[in-house]
């Protein structure tokens, strides 16, 4: 049975060490090639806010909004219209209903149209057009020619339906508030990507740490593996006690490998949020955090908190905008329900002669003016497509605070929580650090118990056990503290003033 055991034993061990020796010297190749590069948490901030691919996409947005706004300006945008036109007309000689023959006639014309209209920004439409035609009658003696022509101003201003608002200002109003929404995206974009890059880097420093405490916990069992070797070559030890030494060897070994493999997957993690070129430029690098876990006292005012999140979470601002862009929607839509009424006006000046200078000049003389003034009225008759338009229109905006309000719940839910877990982690740091040092003071006491024959080889092996897990145990609280710091700072909204980040969209 013992002969069994010890076989076991042996196979396991060599197993392991099989295992452990390849990854190892690969690990340690692989580090002899890497670009080692010392990073703190803000350097790492400030490579993903230049590099980080999704921040890059949301930053394009205020600049789409910010030149969808200016197109929509364009709705004032006066446009001018020129045309020109020459006619040539032969009729054909005949005879009158009294039988006298008339010769064939040959005549010519050139006329010119031009003009400039627009609307103004309280909808007032306006026209300034001009005309000028010539006609020459061909084949005459004196060449008969006239010419006439006007020049005129017209208005148009509404009264009733797109009066305090229409079809440009609506635009203009729902556009601004859209660029507003671009930018509250890039910061919850923003703030989203430094969790990210937070929430790696600590998980990094955690991976890191952790491979500290797997080899210290391989270098504690190797130790305890050596001496029991010299205790059973003396004859004061029995080789089972050896057997169990060596397994405790085999499970650090795996242990180690493991966390190994983590730390590889946590560099890989904490590298795509860093780049945004050749992938292969950071897989050479290694990067080693600088930024070590602490955790300093922290007072947690949760109405404080609140009020961060009901004044800052960009989603929240987002759905605030979208309430009030619901709320420019329905004064529009309530307005088309009102009939058309329109002032309209016209004032200008005439001109004739025999050629476009006497007409021009005409134009100038100001001596055969003409004026029109009235009004325009247009009532649908049932308006049924206004009237349930802005019915909508109406209930969309209950639904868009309804669901303000469920999102306000939901933010002030979500802060509670994240502050409560960023006061537990707080309180697990301190107990797993009492453990670490009671698990520390518990291992030296047996070790020096078993140096006298008064403990066994299993009871420091699982005092071992105990120590690796508790300081484990510490690092692991170190890093769910400082990550839960970042999500409260999340949900808050906060995360950009925490770090000293401004958003400035171009």
């Amino acid at each position: 049975m013992h002969s069994t055991m010890k076989q076991f034993a042996a196979i396991l061990l060599a197993l392991s060490l099989a295992l452990a020796a390849p990854a190892q010297t690969n690990l340690t190749a692989a580090a002899t090639n890497l670009n080692v590069r010392a990073m703190s948490l803000q350097d790492c901030l400030q490579e993903a806010l230049a590099h980080n691919f999704d921040i890059q996409v949301q930053r394009l947005n205020p600049e789409i909004a910010h030149y969808n706004l200016r197109a929509a300006y364009g709705g004032y945008d006066p446009a001018l219209n020129f045309s020109g036109q020459h006619q040539f007309n032969v009729q054909p000689g005949g005879f009158t209903s009294q039988g006298i023959p008339y010769p064939p006639s040959t005549s010519r014309a050139d006329s010119f149209n031009s003009g400039i209209n627009g609307t103004t920004p309280w909808g007032l439409q306006y026209g300034f057009t001009g005309n000028a035609g010539e006609t020459t009658a061909l084949g005459t003696p004196s060449l008969d020619r006239s010419s006439a022509g006007q020049i005129e101003m017209s208005l148009t201003q509404p009264l009733l339906k797109d009066l305090w608002i229409d079809s440009t200002r609506l635009t203009i109003r729902l556009d601004k508030n859209l660029l507003k929404s671009a930018v509250q995206g890039l910061r919850l974009q923003m703030i989203t990507s430094i969790t990210a890059v937070e929430t790696a880097y600590y998980e990094l420093v955690f991976a890191l740490d952790n491979v500290g405490v797997e080899k210290e916990a391989l270098n504690l069992a190797q130790t305890q593996l050596d001496q029991d070797n010299q205790r059973v070559q003396i004859g004061t030890l029995a080789i089972l006690d050896v057997q169990q030494d060596e397994a405790q060897v085999a499970q650090s070994q795996a242990n180690l490998i493991a966390a190994q493999y983590t730390l590889v997957l946590d560099q890989n993690t904490l590298k795509n949020l860093l780049t945004d070129t050749n992938y292969l430029r950071w897989h050479d690098t290694d990067i080693q955090p600088t930024s070590p876990l602490i955790a300093p006292p922290q007072s947690f005012d949760l109405q404080e908190s609140w009020r961060r999140g009901m004044t800052e979470r960009p989603d929240l601002l987002q759905a605030q905008l979208t309430v009030e862009n619901q709320g420019i929607q329905l004064k529009f839509d309530r307005n088309q329900i009102f009939p058309q009424l329109n002032l309209i006006g016209t004032y200008g000046f005439n001109g004739a002669g025999g050629a476009f200078d006497t007409t021009f000049n005409q134009f100038n003389q100001g001596n055969a003016p003409f004026y029109s003034y009235g009004a325009q009225l247009s009532v649908p008759l049932s308006n049924i497509g206004a009237r349930n338009t802005y019915k909508s229109a109406k209930v969309t905006l209950q639904q868009y605070l309804l669901q303000l309000k469920q999102l306000e719940q939901n933010v002030m839910v979500e802060i509670d929580n994240a502050v409560k877990e960023a006061q537990s982690d707080y309180q697990a740091v301190q107990a797993s650090r009492q453990a670490r040092i009671y698990a520390e003071a518990a291992l030296d006491a047996e070790q020096k118990k078993y140096a006298v024959g008064k403990s066994t080889t299993f009871t420091v092996l699982q005092l071992q056990n105990n120590l690796t897990a508790a300081r484990s145990q510490e690092i692991r609280a170190l890093a769910n503290y400082n990550e839960a710091l970042a999500t409260l700072a999340q949900q808050e909204g906060s995360t950009l003033e925490r770090n000293n980040i401004n958003v400035q969209a171009k």
